[in-house]
């Protein structure tokens, strides 16, 4: 018995119903696995976040016993460029780190990273990250 072409080209392919269900149940799982990995990413950037303030509290220890101050508001981040091994980073999420010589939150000096949104204050990822806590 022979089979007609038409019938066996029918049968041949993916139809465009298969292929949009394949692509959907596979969005869906990837939609899953992004919600549950998010966390890791996020805690992670808060991680080398403190990491780096304490690198610049290093740092400005150490400026401090050179020069017997620390730097000026105006001098910044950048006067301690020469006590690190690499040029001052922006923050995880691409912010610069914000330094006040004289803190509202004790005797030295203070460095803030704003979180995920970049403003001050925030909950959760958004939550401010400093070096008096």
């Amino acid at each position: 018995m022979k089979v007609k072409p038409e019938s066996r080209a029918a049968n041949a392919g993916v139809t465009l119903i298969e292929m949009l269900v394949t692509v959907t149940i596979m969005a869906l799982f990837a939609a899953i696995a992004w919600q549950q990995l998010a966390p890791v990413g996020d805690q992670a950037r808060r991680a080398a976040a403190r990491a780096q303030i304490e690198s610049f509290m290093t740092a400005l220890q150490r400026y401090n016993l050179d020069e017997a101050r620390f730097p000026s508001d105006e001098e910044g981040l950048q006067s301690i460029r020469p006590y690190l091994n690499k040029e001052i980073p922006l923050d995880p999420w691409g912010n610069p780190y914000f330094y006040r010589h004289s803190g509202e939150h004790g005797p030295g000096p203070e460095i803030s990273c704003f979180g995920s949104d970049g403003k001050p204050g925030g909950d959760g990822s958004a939550e401010d990250i400093v070096s008096w806590r």
